[in-house]
């Protein structure tokens, strides 16, 4: 019996892991393609995809007011333009992303390696920027250093920079693209009014609810067209990213595949147990049912013995499944390549809701597993076992 308790307990204990890390991993990726583009976009309604974007007029009735709108954490503005960083020994694209005194900093707070972020206001223009440590790295830069930014216009324009801050996110397909700076500076390059962005960006609550949101804001603010003849569209980051998100998605196989195997294995070694138990007690048996027990009651006797088992594997299961998770998040003991990953350490995401459900799940399939087997209990004549004895 020992070795069933055994295999219950890895098998917990592997799926409480795995829970942790795919949740933790799709969590994590989420949160950094969300802090460069945020859950859902306000842009002008046109086939445009490139970095020079149609401006829309700031003045919008939903703005700043939608921050009042339940499920609706934040909403600030931006504007993007795209231009070549040169150094005196090298060059680098990118996309100059200019945002307003209302940007919510705390993504980059979180990643930020060098230096600090970036303070903006509605009267002076700064000119200071957050550069990524994959820029710098290139462009042998670092912060306090200037770096000029080259527009393609006619004739071309050049904008000096002063990095006030390097942050890192590990997702390098982002991370060799943005810069971040103040708005004011892409408005003047495209001859934009103060009133013109790139479009709204609205940071909404709960991740699961991006469907219903991108559908609300559609039908409730995005409506008319405008006497310039310009109408917006709303563009959720899953619609725009689907690919991330379709392979984000794809993990959820893996989980339930090493659910599965899991929950078989377990049970299969729960049911090679009771069998083994019904066959050391076989004179037990049928001397309870010489006595007048009947088949019902004596499968009970089994059934919670085999429970109690199954809970002595669930305990050790937890714990130990429990202590690898913690040890992972706070120390970072396993590591990753961020360059195929995007994260340098295995994330975990231990939730308390998450475990409840595998116990009570676990424990609900092995025991279901077990009352087949424990039919075998009513095959067994008790004259037989008795006389045997």
């Amino acid at each position: 019996m020992s070795i069933a308790v055994v295999g219950i307990a890895l098998g917990l204990a592997v799926m409480i892991l795995s829970v942790a890390i795919v949740t933790g991993f799709k969590s994590e990726i989420r949160e950094k393609i969300i802090g460069f583009g945020s859950h859902i976009q306000i842009v002008n309604h046109d086939t445009n995809t490139s970095f020079e974007t149609v401006p829309i007029d700031r003045n919008q009735s939903f703005y700043p007011k939608m921050d009042t709108v339940q499920g609706i954490e934040h909403i600030q503005i931006f504007a993007i333009k795209a231009g070549i960083l040169k150094t005196k020994e090298n060059i680098q694209g990118a996309v100059l992303k200019g945002v307003g005194p209302d940007f919510k900093w705390d993504f980059f707070r979180k990643n930020m390696v060098e230096g600090r972020v970036i303070q903006i206001s509605d009267t002076a223009t700064t000119n200071n920027i957050l550069i990524s440590k994959y820029m710098a790295d290139l462009l042998m830069l670092d912060t306090s250093d200037y770096v000029g930014m080259y527009f393609v216009e006619d004739p071309p324009r050049m904008r000096r920079f002063k990095i006030a801050g390097i942050y890192d996110t590990g997702l390098q397909e982002f991370d060799q693209q943005f810069i971040l700076g103040d708005i004011k500076h892409v408005q003047s390059l495209n001859n934009w009014a103060d009133n013109q962005i790139s479009g709204f960006e609205v940071l909404i609550e709960e991740f699961t609810q991006i469907p219903r949101m991108t559908s609300f804001i559609r039908n409730n603010y995005t409506y008319p067209i405008f006497s310039d003849g310009t109408k917006l569209r709303v563009e959720s980051i899953t619609e725009k990213h689907p690919q991330i998100f379709d392979w984000l998605n794809v993990t959820d196989i893996n989980v339930w595949v090493i659910l599965i195997l899991m929950l078989a294995v377990a049970g299969f070694n729960m049911i090679s147990g009771l069998l083994i138990l019904i066959l050391e007690r076989t004179n037990m048996i049928g001397l309870f049912k010489a006595m007048g027990s009947r088949n019902w009651s004596i499968r009970k006797i089994f059934l919670y013995l085999s429970s109690f088992l199954i809970g002595k594997g669930m305990l050790w299961g937890n714990l130990i499944g429990i202590t690898l998770c913690l040890v992972q998040e706070y120390f970072g003991v396993v590591k990753l390549d961020s360059a195929s990953y995007y994260l340098e350490t295995v994330p975990i995401n231990l939730s308390i809701l998450h475990i409840i459900l595998l116990n009570v799940g676990s424990l609900f399939v092995t025991v279901m597993m077990l009352v087949i087997p424990s039919y075998l209990i009513a095959k067994i004549n008790p004259i037989k076992t008795i006389r045997f004895n």
